[in-house]
């Protein structure tokens, strides 16, 4: 009679069993919810934090006769979570830049500061891959606030395109280092292989 009870199981266990069955659409979206998760994608971008580059100089305004050159240092990126039905983020970069402009008779410094906007996508794709999409930088992506000592250095701002250059370059560089192998393997995650490798275990 013991045994008997042993292997019998009431209505109300088997419902308490199958509730915690899903189906398999829910598991896929928790899934990807799961391995797309913020912690995850900002880590894989942390790579970028404290990055520092230089460029110029380079020759702007009329005649090329201004000299533009500068340091960037890029800061902690933050995510931001898209409403919509894809799993999207809104990744912000914020950069720190100290600017010098030659005209050989005078040199103006700015410092200029900012962010880089990048839109990211998860996406899935054959056999059984997990993507983190990254659109192309562009320099409508750069938004960027420049600060000026003199009047006359804001003046030579505008005429030598001070803001475009700038925001033409980082995106450039961002757009290259997005591209590098690392942050290429962590925004390519093959769920098939790391399966059968954590199956072999």
């Amino acid at each position: 009679m013991s045994e008997l009870r042993e292997g019998f199981e009431s209505p109300a266990v088997r419902a308490e069993v199958a509730e915690s069955y899903i189906s398999y659409e829910d598991f896929g979206r928790r899934f990807l919810e799961y391995a797309a998760s913020p912690d995850r994608i900002a880590g894989a971008f942390e790579k970028l934090t404290g990055e520092a580059f230089e460029f110029g100089p380079l020759g702007a305004g009329p005649g090329k006769l201004a000299k533009l050159s500068a340091a960037v240092r890029l800061e902690q990126p933050r995510l931001n979570r898209e409403p919509g039905e894809n799993i999207s983020f809104e990744l912000v970069i914020p950069l720190d830049v100290d600017l010098l402009i030659d005209l050989s008779v005078d040199r103006y410094p700015f410092h200029v500061d900012g962010t880089i906007h990048l839109n990211l996508t998860v996406r899935t794709a054959e056999p059984l891959r997990v993507l983190i999409e990254i659109a192309e930088p562009q320099p409508s992506n750069v938004r960027i606030n420049v600060a000026s000592a003199s009047r006359r250095g804001e003046l030579l701002r505008i005429i030598a395109s001070v803001d475009h250059e700038i925001r033409r370059f980082v995106s450039r560089y961002i757009a290259e280092e997005i591209c590098k192998p690392n942050i290429q393997a962590a925004t390519n995650i093959d769920v098939a292989a790391r399966l059968d490798a954590a199956w072999k275990l």
